[in-house]
């Protein structure tokens, strides 16, 4: 596949991902090619690619639509994304280092002070998340299990999670990290594991509601 066709096929799932085209939604070749700086044939090329992959479905005129995600899909990739990072902290637990700790304890810091702010700094917050899972995901050693990671986190998808948190949440991820570096400093994989599986978890109910939310406003507008 060229490189117009990866750039036009990471931007549309992106954008898929993200809900900023939402569940059975028309695709428009045209407006796609507008979007991703290219022609229509990557476009075609990348939509192809996504209907094998299921983001994608095509009617019976060969039209085009974002196909429906529903709760259970995106539970399981949560699960999935539990389960693996949960993994994660547990090897890292006896394998970290003295600077892997400090660098987590910078991360987490400047996490906080993103969030205790009267307008929180989402992009601020995100960028440290993102360093903070990927140096736990580092101290795990494992080529393999950061293969298996990047199929199931979708970075979108997490933006769009984040967006969902208020204070409560946003201090709760902060507090969360806490514990797992208190764990790390035990050396303690279970109870690593155990702080990962619930920040994880709790990160998809926040997803869910503004799921729930997108449905519910798609049925209404229909139902206009």
């Amino acid at each position: 596949m060229s490189r117009a066709s990866d750039r036009a096929y990471n931007h549309i799932r992106n954008m898929i991902l993200s809900g900023e085209l939402s569940s059975g939604e028309q695709i428009r070749e045209e407006a796609l090619a507008d979007l991703c700086g290219v022609s229509r044939t990557p476009v075609r090329d990348a939509l192809r690619r996504l209907e094998a992959e299921l983001f994608i479905r095509r009617n019976e005129s060969q039209r085009s639509f974002v196909a429906d995600w529903s709760l259970d899909d995106l539970e399981e990739s949560f699960q999935l994304r539990a389960m693996l990072e949960a993994y994660a902290a547990r090897r890292a637990a006896s394998r970290i280092t003295w600077d892997q700790l400090a660098r987590l304890r910078s991360h987490n810091d400047a996490i906080r002070q993103a969030i205790t702010v009267s307008a929180p700094d989402i992009p601020k917050f995100l960028d440290h998340n993102r360093q903070f899972h990927a140096i736990v995901l580092e101290a795990a050693g494992s080529e393999r299990l950061s293969g298996m990671l990047a199929q199931v986190t979708e970075q979108p998808v997490v933006l769009r999670t984040a967006r969902q948190y208020d204070m409560e949440n946003l201090k709760r991820s902060h507090y969360e990290h806490d514990e797992l570096i208190i764990a790390f400093d035990h050396r303690d994989g279970e109870w690593a594991a155990a702080v990962m599986t619930g920040h994880i978890r709790r990160a998809f109910h926040a997803y869910a509601a503004a799921h729930s939310s997108d449905t519910e406003i798609n049925r209404t507008d229909e139902a206009a």
